[in-house]
């Protein structure tokens, strides 16, 4: 693909809606000018020049538009996530570029759930935490070593991934220091006419109050009387596996964007390559300018 042809691919994804004609970010008026001399645009109403990217998660960009493209191929196509480095080695660009570009595509992805609520009337909503981070070395010598189970021994850094996963639905993980701290935000996500099913640890008995709530105790089975929460746990399974398999550390500060490239694989795992290229590219394009990765190596 040439670069002409990729931004021209680009023109056709963003301004779909006017058959690629383009439209002014800025005022949506359809009225604009474009140069012959540069690839960009003017909107005959505001004056405003802006080109294809302009306004999206890809503005002020420095690559090629096909760099782009080939970008968000990679990033679809792998099952549990794409490593940063090996992003890089595949553009042939800086570590730093590869790492704020998936960021980027990240938090496009990410901002589909922003308010979405999960569970209905007559649909089932499984609740789980899967605790990430804060690992502790063990000393090499035995006699040295200490309970890291205890909270004495432990470094303050291990967070809480908590779901709340549909059956045949969307899936909406939040990070938190602990899973009682989850749930008044389960009540407000969570439709009051579902059925929550959660585990036996007891800061999930407040959920009664708002939900019919049904209970698994997994010491003794993991699904028993129609209850289970083996669709949560197997997210968790996908988290571990892109955290040992690709990116080796997703805790910190960075969990929740991870979490949420995580589950938006998980919820669009049967779409084909083609219908996810396309789903990502277009959130990319509709998503405005990050307001936490634009200049985030120049702080």
């Amino acid at each position: 693909m040439s670069e002409d042809e990729a931004r021209d691919a680009f023109r056709q994804i963003r301004w779909h809606a006017t058959g690629g004609a383009p439209v002014c970010p800025r005022c949506n008026c359809a009225a604009v000018y474009e140069f012959k001399s540069r690839p960009i645009f003017k909107c005959k109403a505001c004056n405003h020049q802006f080109s294809v990217t302009s306004g999206t998660i890809f503005a002020n960009r420095k690559l090629p538009h096909r760099d782009y493209l080939l970008a968000i191929a990679i990033f679809c196509n792998e099952v549990k996530g794409k490593s940063a480095l090996a992003l890089s080695r595949d553009l042939d660009v800086q570590y730093k570029t590869a790492f704020v570009l998936a960021h980027k595509l990240r938090e496009a992805l990410g901002a589909e759930i922003d308010g979405l609520k999960v569970g209905s009337d007559g649909r089932t909503v499984e609740v789980d935490g899967c605790y990430l981070g804060g690992y502790s070395k063990p000393a090499n010598h035995k006699e040295n070593r200490v309970d890291r189970r205890k909270a004495e021994n432990q470094t303050g850094k291990r967070q809480v991934l908590v779901i709340m996963r549909e059956r045949e639905g969307r899936i909406l993980p939040f990070v938190f220091p602990s899973e009682g701290a989850a749930v008044s935000t389960i009540e407000a996500r969570v439709d009051a006419s579902a059925t929550v099913h959660a585990d036996e640890a007891t800061h999930w008995d407040r959920l009664h109050a708002s939900f019919l709530t049904k209970r698994i105790n997994h010491n003794q089975y993991y699904s028993a009387e129609g209850a289970c929460t083996n669709q949560a746990e197997s997210f968790f399974s996908r988290v571990r596996r892109s955290e040992i398999g690709h990116h080796h550390h997703i805790a910190g500060a960075y969990l929740a964007a991870y979490s949420r490239e995580l589950a938006w694989r998980e919820d669009h795992r049967r779409m084909s390559n083609g219908e996810q290229y396309l789903a990502i590219t277009c959130v990319a394009l509709a998503h405005p300018v990050s307001r936490r990765w634009a200049g985030y190596w120049q702080r």
